[in-house]
C-alpha cells in the first residue's frame, strides 16, 4: 500500500511538473520562411526573447498552407497560442466567433496604446475591444532597373500613361515590362488589383466602396479592372505568370534586366537587395502612378498578432508580442530582412539598423511614414476587404485575364459577396482619412 501511494505520488508530482512546463511554453505557427530566414526570426526573437524571459517560444512554420490549417484548428480550439493572421481582414470574423482574446488588459500593461501608431491599432479594434496588432505596415509601389533605364534613355513614369507608354516601348525592346507570377502565392495577383483600383478609381472611391456607401460595381471601379486587364491583354505580365514565383525569382527577372519594372511591395527590397548585388544592377522605386499623375500609397497591413481564446498560456503570448513590438527587434530585423518586419512603432528613436542597409529602403520607409501621417494613403485589398470578398478577388480575376468572366460580371460578384459581408460585420474598420 505505501509503495503504491508512492508511485501514485510520484506519477501525480511527474504530470504536475510537466503541466507545469507546459504552461510555460508559448506556441506560434508562422507563414512560409526560407532556411535563412527561419534563422533570423531564431537569432533575432525567439533566442534573445527566450534569454530575458521564464517562457519557451517554439515557432511552427506552415508555409502557404497556414491560413487553412489556422481556421481549422481554431474552430476545434487546438490551434497555437500566437494567432499570427495575413491581414486585418481575418480579425473581425474570428473575434465574432469569439476564437481570439479580447487584449486591452495587455494593451494597457504594456502601454501599446503610447507605442503602436493610432490608426494601425484601430484596424484591430473590433466591437470597441482591441483583438489583433499589425506585425508590419507596409505599401504597394514601382521597383525598376535604373540601370537598364539609363542604357535606354528611359526615365520613370510618374502617369499611368507614361507608365504604359514605357511598357509598350519594353515589349518591342524584347523586355518584360512587369516582373512578376504566384507560383508561390496565388495572392500575389491582388497586389495588381489592388494597384489599379487606387491608380485608376482613387482612393475615396476605394473609401466610399468599403464603407458601404458605394457599390462596386461603380463606374470608377469597372474602368479600373478594364485598364488593369489591358496590361494583362497587352503582355506586360509577361508570359510566365503562372510558373513565375512572386518573391526572389521576380526580382532575379527586374535586375538582371529581363524585366524593366516590378510592381510589388515593400516587403521585396530584402530580395532585391540581394538580385541587385548578384546582378550588378541598381534599382529605384517610386510610388506607383495614378491616371491623375501624383502616386498613390496603399496601405496595407501584412500580417497581425492575436491571442487565441483557447490559450492555455495567455501571459506568456503576450510577452512574445511585447517583445516583437520594440526598438530592438525593428532594428536588429530590418537591417538583416529588409521590408518585411516595419513594426509601426511611434518613435524610432531608439532603433539601431546595421550599416549596409539599403538607402531606398530607409527612404521608402520614411515617404511612407509621411504619406501616412499626412492621410495621403490608398487602401490594399488584403487589409481592408472582408476575408469571403478578398478570396473572390484573388480568384476571379484571373477568369478576367483569361476571358473566362467579363469586368462586369466580376464586380458583381465582388460586390454581392462584399455586401453579405458588410451586413454580417465582417469588414474591417477603415481608418477615417
Amino acid at each position: 500500500m505505501i509503495k503504491w501511494r508512492l508511485l501514485a505520488s510520484t506519477a501525480f508530482l511527474a504530470a504536475v511538473t510537466q503541466n507545469a512546463l507546459a504552461q510555460e511554453r508559448v506556441t506560434w505557427w508562422y507563414e512560409q520562411a526560407t532556411p535563412e530566414q527561419q534563422a533570423l526570426i531564431d537569432q533575432n526573437i525567439v533566442q534573445p526573447f527566450e534569454a530575458g524571459s521564464q517562457y519557451d517560444l517554439v515557432i511552427d512554420f506552415r508555409g502557404s498552407e497556414l491560413d487553412k490549417q489556422l481556421r481549422v484548428a481554431m474552430l476545434s480550439g487546438s490551434g497555437p497560442d500566437i494567432v499570427y493572421t495575413p491581414g486585418p481582414s481575418y480579425v473581425a470574423p474570428m473575434a465574432q466567433s469569439g476564437q481570439l482574446l479580447a487584449l486591452d488588459k495587455y494593451s494597457a500593461e504594456y502601454g501599446w496604446d503610447d507605442r503602436i501608431l493610432p490608426v494601425f491599432l484601430e484596424m484591430g479594434r473590433y466591437d470597441g475591444k482591441l483583438y489583433a496588432l499589425p506585425k508590419t505596415y507596409e505599401t504597394l509601389g514601382l521597383y525598376y532597373n535604373k540601370s537598364l533605364f539609363a542604357e535606354h534613355g528611359w526615365r520613370e513614369p510618374t502617369s499611368l500613361d507614361e507608365l504604359e507608354a514605357l511598357a509598350d516601348m519594353m515589349i518591342e525592346s524584347g523586355i518584360t515590362p512587369f516582373a512578376a507570377g504566384n507560383a508561390d502565392w496565388r495572392g500575389a495577383n491582388e497586389w495588381f488589383v489592388s494597384l489599379a483600383l487606387n491608380a485608376v478609381a482613387g482612393p475615396d472611391n476605394m473609401q466610399k466602396a468599403l464603407t458601404g456607401e458605394i457599390a462596386w460595381t461603380s463606374e470608377p471601379f469597372r474602368l479600373a479592372v478594364d485598364r488593369l486587364n489591358s496590361w494583362w491583354q497587352k503582355g506586360y505580365f509577361g508570359r510566365n505568370y503562372f510558373s513565375v514565383q512572386s518573391g526572389e525569382q521576380a526580382s532575379d527577372l527586374m535586375t538582371s534586366g529581363q524585366a524593366g519594372m516590378m510592381p510589388s511591395g515593400t516587403w521585396a527590397f530584402h530580395n532585391v537587395s540581394v538580385y541587385s548585388n548578384k546582378n550588378s544592377a541598381e534599382v529605384g522605386f517610386v510610388g506607383f502612378p495614378s491616371a491623375e499623375g501624383a502616386p498613390v500609397f496603399p496601405l496595407g497591413v501584412g500580417s497581425t498578432f492575436s491571442i487565441a481564446a483557447s490559450s492555455k498560456n495567455t501571459d506568456g503570448a503576450a510577452a512574445v508580442i511585447n517583445y516583437v513590438f520594440s526598438p530592438a527587434v525593428y532594428g536588429s530585423l530590418n537591417s538583416a530582412w529588409q521590408g518585411e518586419w516595419n513594426i509601426p512603432l511611434r518613435d524610432l528613436s531608439e532603433v539601431t539598423m546595421a550599416d549596409n542597409v539599403m538607402p531606398l529602403f530607409t527612404q521608402a520607409m520614411n515617404q511612407l511614414a509621411t504619406s501616412v501621417n499626412e492621410g495621403n494613403y490608398g487602401y490594399t485589398t488584403w487589409t481592408f476587404l472582408p476575408p469571403a470578398t478578398n478570396s473572390y478577388l484573388i480568384n476571379g480575376i484571373e477568369e478576367v485575364w483569361l476571358n473566362r468572366v467579363s469586368t462586369e460580371d466580376y464586380l458583381a460578384q465582388l460586390d454581392q459577396t462584399f455586401q453579405q459581408e458588410l451586413e454580417e460585420g465582417k469588414v474591417p474598420a477603415v481608418p477615417q482619412r
